[in-house]
């Protein structure tokens, strides 16, 4: 599509010189702050006491979060040293405080905030949530999005004799009527084509964005390129693109609802009985399954697949980016109990496999599945074999997936899901980019992927009469 991905443009936050200055502004500042002229106690008491409990902190973490499920992707070892530094550099600011100079006590607080942001630079190198300082800022600040509009100005630009060039993006509040989910403010896209008079908007198709596991509504936006996609689509086709919904699947920022009903809310029922006729009845869109599809990014590129499998009456196609074999928390026994309270049922109906296997032909339904290869590729976090390890040493599985199913990473998962949708009539096929879990994965795998959504949802439908 010839699209320049925006995480290109602005000051990089994952690779070049600003990462590789803060580490070293970073160490220099330890260095000045912890070698000084001091009773051998320091030296044998309190620094060594101060390293063991900052490697213990970051031991601790890294074991709560692998106990929790929260990540099936190793984090990087460069994330799990900066917090123990980081820890380490606040308990030194405390410990090394009495007798110390002013300005190695102002060196020793600055150590802090530095220690935390090369913490946050290795998060982020993990995941590319901040490909540059420009959309970090943006995000901190809920500083406004691409084409976002208000309300009275679509009123005005649904009005006006010419429709806009790049389409309008706003924010909506979607009553939870149907899930009673508490979710945030979510986002539409409506393409050019959409503004073509006061009361005959066509009936356009609409595709559904879903995030990953820690998220925000506006991530697919402020970090996934989708915009600039979608619009660069839209300018392409004489100003015909799908209505696109940005979603909540969480409700809060580390929520993970894997997009099923349960324990941690009902994410599922707000997607499907919220979101979807919310589109329909307030911008007109089209209410045939053919003209919908989903897509999702990690945790998103699960519920992206697992809607389409459970809800073919509503979604006809779906692209999972980098998602898992099912809605998983850990394995079998810990998802069940943290997704669904203990209600093995519960788990069944929302399990694909499991759906699959007992459901009639899905003619009309098809997918895309995307993955990274591994490799490290220019803007994105580094490769990390396949942005999975062996079931066997992911956090709490316990070598066998799901009951004895194929154990592997996420493109072998894409290929046993693909086989059985296969034996199911879904049409889908299998693709891989450059990179590892990242964003920048998920953002070129988007572009990628979107004509073929279009061509999928058949574009623009003819103005309702």
């Amino acid at each position: 599509m010839g699209v320049v991905p925006s995480h290109s443009h602005g000051l990089s936050l994952l690779t070049g010189w600003l990462p590789v200055t803060l580490q070293v502004v970073t160490a220099l500042v330890l260095v000045a702050v912890v070698v000084r002229r001091a009773p051998q106690r320091w030296y044998l008491l309190w620094l060594p006491a101060a390293a063991v409990a900052g490697a213990g902190v970051a031991v601790l973490v890294r074991g709560r979060l692998a106990a929790d499920g929260v990540t099936d992707d190793p984090a990087p070892l460069a994330l799990w040293i900066w917090v123990a530094v980081a820890v380490t550099a606040t308990l030194v600011a405390v410990v090394g405080w009495p007798g110390a100079r002013w300005w190695r006590r102002s060196l020793a607080i600055l150590a802090v905030p530095l220690t935390l942001l090369c913490t946050g630079s290795a998060l982020n190198s993990w995941v590319g949530y901040f490909p540059t300082v420009q959309v970090a800022w943006g995000a901190a600040t809920a500083g406004p999005m691409p084409d976002q509009v208000t309300d009275a100005q679509l009123a005005a630009m649904t009005a006006a004799p010419t429709p806009p060039v790049n389409g309008a993006l706003v924010g909506v509040d979607i009553p939870d009527t149907a899930s009673n989910f508490a979710h945030r403010e979510e986002y539409v896209y409506l393409p050019p084509a959409w503004f073509t008079g006061t009361d005959n908007h066509p009936a356009l198709p609409a595709v559904m964005m879903i995030g990953g596991e820690f998220n925000t509504p506006t991530d697919w936006i402020r970090t996934g390129n989708a915009m600039s996609v979608i619009n660069s689509y839209a300018g392409a086709h004489g100003g015909s693109a799908p209505i696109v919904v940005f979603v909540d699947s969480g409700g809060t920022f580390n929520n993970d609802t894997e997009c099923v009903d349960g324990p941690r809310g009902n994410a599922a029922d707000h997607l499907t009985e919220d979101v979807r006729p919310y589109v329909i009845s307030r911008f007109g869109a089209s209410a045939a399954p053919a003209s919908w599809a989903v897509v999702g990014w990690s945790m998103g590129g699960t519920c992206a697949a697992d809607l389409a499998v459970t809800h073919p009456e509503l979604f006809g196609t779906f692209v999972d980016i980098a998602g898992d074999l099912g809605p998983m928390v850990g394995d079998k026994a810990q998802t069940i109990a943290r997704l669904y309270g203990g209600d093995a049922a519960r788990w069944a109906q929302f399990d694909p496999l499991t759906v699959l296997a007992g459901h009639a032909p899905y003619p009309d339904t098809a997918g895309w599945f995307a993955n990274g290869d591994g490799t490290t590729a220019g803007g994105t976090g580094a490769g990390r074999g396949n942005g999975r390890p062996p079931a066997a040493h992911r956090p709490g599985a316990d070598g066998v997936r799901f009951g004895g199913r194929d154990s592997g990473n996420q493109i072998q998962e894409a290929t046993q899901l693909c086989t059985a949708m296969t034996a199911d009539r879904i049409t889908c096929t299998q693709h891989t980019v450059p990179g590892g879990h990242t964003w920048q994965v998920a953002a070129t795998s988007f572009a990628d992927a979107f004509p073929w959504v279009v061509s999928r949802v058949d574009g623009p439908q003819p103005p309702r009469s």
